[in-house]
């Protein structure tokens, strides 16, 4: 495992894992995958040196946190456990008590990363932020993070809060590489940090789907990357990923992770739905892409161009009835 050098309490891997998946039934692994199969995969994530465990209250409405906890254990204090609000009433008493209520979920005495979900469209920061400088203060929370941020909003939450805000997590992969103009810059001139969601693109890039394997749980099936002439359109993006995994006896997944904490200010936080896999994600992180496979792989992601927006709302739409 490789580890970030900014300038942490605790040292953060550059490949995390998160835990969406834990309790969701949107995933449709089980409820097996739920009592036993989560925990076997943070035990291994323990093995492998993974240090950063990322979660939030509205997965499972509170299900992923207490699997968390229960999986992580004794070893709560000594990985990186990060965790957010769903800023639904972002006043200072309501994050202080929700912040409580994840920590007595997870069974953690302290949150090293509390963040925020999403930008309240209506509300601005400052009241939330006055909730996490009390966390801080009392020792609850350590880092304060946003997730989906701009970077204007970003740095208004920063000015907010008064002190540093560590994070800003944000979907980040070869087909979706909007953080790369603002974001990323920002944080590797500033000791911060991306952290990238949906990494895989909930795993379009792993090259395991096409009209003859769609996807079959929801969560896949509602994202119009998995259409039938999106994976067609992106048959060049995986033959480039094959290619270069090829060079570096890897998998497509793995090299498309790599290409994803290229940056020293990224690290990635893949789901796994397996031992096997979190294991084939970790790996990841060991893989060196030259400067030449990076760029290689960037101009063949600029090239893929998905069907999106109305006409992509329209297909889903003809796909699902198609599929009944």
């Amino acid at each position: 495992m490789r580890y970030l050098t900014a300038d942490t309490a605790k040292k953060i891997s550059k490949i995390g894992l998160g835990t969406w998946q834990f309790g969701s039934r949107e995933w449709g692994y089980g409820q097996s995958y739920a009592d036993a199969e989560a925990a076997a995969i943070v035990r291994r994530a323990l093995e492998l040196g993974v240090t950063l465990f990322d979660t939030a209250e509205v997965y499972g409405f509170g299900r992923s946190e207490r699997i968390l906890g229960r999986a992580l254990g004794a070893e709560l204090g000594s990985i990186f456990l990060a965790t957010k609000i769903l800023p639904v009433m972002p006043v200072a008493p309501v994050v202080e008590q929700r912040a409580v209520a994840s920590a007595e979920r997870l069974g953690a005495r302290r949150l090293d990363l509390y963040q925020v979900h999403s930008p309240n469209p209506a509300v601005r920061d400052g009241t939330i932020m006055r909730g996490m400088r009390a966390l801080q203060r009392v020792g609850l929370v350590g880092e304060v993070g946003v997730s989906n941020y701009s970077l204007k909003r970003w740095l208004a939450a920063q000015d907010a809060l008064g002190s540093r805000v560590l994070s800003n997590q944000v979907r980040y992969n070869l087909v979706d590489r909007s953080a790369d103009r603002e974001l990323i810059p920002y944080a590797e001139a500033h000791d911060r940090i991306v952290i990238a969601y949906s990494p895989l693109a909930q795993g379009f890039l792993t090259g395991r789907y096409h009209e003859g394997n769609r996807p079959s749980n929801r969560v896949r099936a509602a994202n119009p990357l998995f259409l039938p002439v999106n994976t067609e359109r992106a048959a060049g993006l995986i033959a480039t990923l094959q290619a270069i995994a090829d060079a570096h006896d890897a998998t497509p997944a793995q090299v498309a992770l790599a290409w994803a904490i290229h940056s020293p200010a990224v690290v990635a936080i893949p789901g796994a739905s397996s031992v096997e896999q979190l294991e084939h994600n970790v790996a990841a992180a060991e893989i060196d892409l030259t400067g030449e496979e990076y760029q290689t792989l960037s101009t063949a992601a600029e090239r893929f161009h998905p069907v999106t927006g109305v006409p992509a709302v329209s297909a889903l739409a003809k796909d699902r009835l198609a599929r009944r």
